[in-house]
């Protein structure tokens, strides 16, 4: 009986905690904007351990950079607090599929994210090519 009742308090604990960290997981869609007018995608955000923000961005229907007007090398994903200067958070690679995918995380809870056509990944501005965007509410 006392197993039983311990098993039981172990397994509503374990529900517990999963649901609590299921309730921190919230889904953005991404707008795509006149530069790929066909990209979709979609952000998946949860928290960590530390309490930051692990951010899963997924994209498809990308063109290759270099296939737009004008040509580019690289979509760079961007996030950008209210007030602040955007930062560049690394180059999305487009595979042959023209899906593109990057998992990060970072400090922020309430930012926007946008991803840009550039012609140097490393840029420290962004470019006025924005591809996709979304805002970050945690």
């Amino acid at each position: 009986m006392i197993k039983n009742l311990s098993l039981t308090a172990a397994f509503v604990s374990a529900v517990l905690l999963l649901s609590t960290l299921a309730g921190w997981a919230k889904n953005y869609h991404l707008d795509s904007t006149k530069v790929v007018p066909s990209a979709m995608g979609g952000i998946d955000t949860n928290k960590d351990k530390n309490g930051n923000t692990v951010v899963d961005l997924k994209a498809e229907h990308l063109a290759r950079p270099g296939m737009l007007t004008p040509p580019a090398n690289a979509y760079v994903v961007w996030f950008q607090q209210q007030g602040s200067d955007p930062e560049n958070e690394g180059q999305l690679a487009v595979g042959n599929d023209l899906k593109a995918q990057m998992k990060t995380t970072t400090p922020y809870h309430n930012f926007d994210i946008f991803i840009t056509a550039e012609s140097d990944p490393t840029t420290k501005t962004p470019s006025d090519l924005v591809v996709m965007r979304s805002k970050v509410a945690e």
